[in-house]
């Protein structure tokens, strides 16, 4: 007899056990160490401003009475608040913050700096590279280098015809100097190994001065730019006060004019201020560029 087979039930699927997750230890972070970086912060601001207070202190106490020549800090304070707290506020073409004025004659550094830079360092490599260049070029440099920067400012005036372009030749006339000595004696200096290895590979002119000079000589050429930027700097104010304009070295002989010894101190703050900041700014692009070498 045929009966049929019984069909045993199919098991169902049993659901796949869940995966022992392993958690991978965390690594930890870099700590800051947050005392270490106040002790430092310390040590860099806290003697500043102690100095700081003995000075203003000092100055308070000369120019606290009434027949004093020099206004103390606190009629400072009171006078040109509008100066310090609003630099840049905008009434009309000469009535602007100094904020703006200080924007303005950057401009102009910038385009005298930018050429002597430039400049310069063509020029000191030429003479770094060159006996007879040296020879010949650098006593007249070295004259040349000793003249004031105002006493420029009459033969650009009379050649350009114009305060602005005037200015910038003072700023560059003045700045030049010396970035084409730091970088001569930078090309001068370069180790006679690498002139020899750029001998071995026949590296033409401007291959050996992008490869081998400009990186040799970073360190004093950047020594150059950084006195050369703080002449200039030096130069737009002087040249301002005579040229006129919106500049802050104009606004500081208006100020002089109308007998507000007040602004003429806040002004030399903001122009100590930046001047600082150049100094550093290009001290931190020669220590990144040069990665930290010096110039010996």
């Amino acid at each position: 007899m045929s009966a049929l087979a019984k069909k045993e039930p199919i098991p169902a699927k049993t659901a796949p056990k869940a995966a022992n997750v392993v958690r991978l230890a965390r690594q930890p972070g870099p700590r800051i160490n947050v005392r270490g970086v106040a002790m430092v912060a310390a040590r860099s601001i806290v003697p500043p401003l102690v100095v700081l207070t003995i000075i203003l202190t000092i100055w308070q106490v000369l120019c606290s009475s009434p027949d004093a020549s020099l206004p103390s800090p606190h009629r400072v304070w009171q006078e040109s608040f509008d100066l310090i707290a609003y630099p840049f506020f905008n009434y009309g073409s000469q009535d602007i913050g100094l904020g703006w004025r200080v924007i303005i004659s950057l401009q102009r550094v910038a385009y005298g700096f930018g050429l002597a830079a430039i400049s310069g360092v063509v020029i000191g490599a030429v003479i770094g590279q060159s006996v007879w260049a040296m020879r010949g070029l650098d006593p007249i440099f070295q004259v040349l280098r000793t003249v004031p920067p105002l006493a420029w400012l009459p033969l650009s005036l009379a050649a350009f015809q114009d305060s602005n372009p005037s200015a910038i030749f003072v700023i560059f006339i003045t700045s030049i100097w010396p970035v084409i000595i730091n970088t001569a004696v930078g090309v001068r200096n370069i180790p006679q190994d690498y002139r020899n290895v750029a001998q071995v590979l026949r590296l033409n002119h401007f291959e050996f001065f992008f490869k081998i000079m400009l990186p040799s000589a970073a360190p004093y050429i950047f020594t150059g730019l950084r006195i050369g930027v703080g002449l200039s700097w030096l130069a737009i104010v002087a040249a301002e006060m005579l040229t006129g304009g919106v500049g802050i070295g104009f606004f500081i002989w208006d100020a002089w004019n109308s007998s507000r010894l007040p602004d003429i101190i806040v002004a030399l703050a903001y122009i100590g201020v930046v001047g600082f900041a150049l100094d550093k700014l290009v001290a931190a692009a020669g220590r990144l560029i040069t990665r930290g070498a010096s110039a010996n």
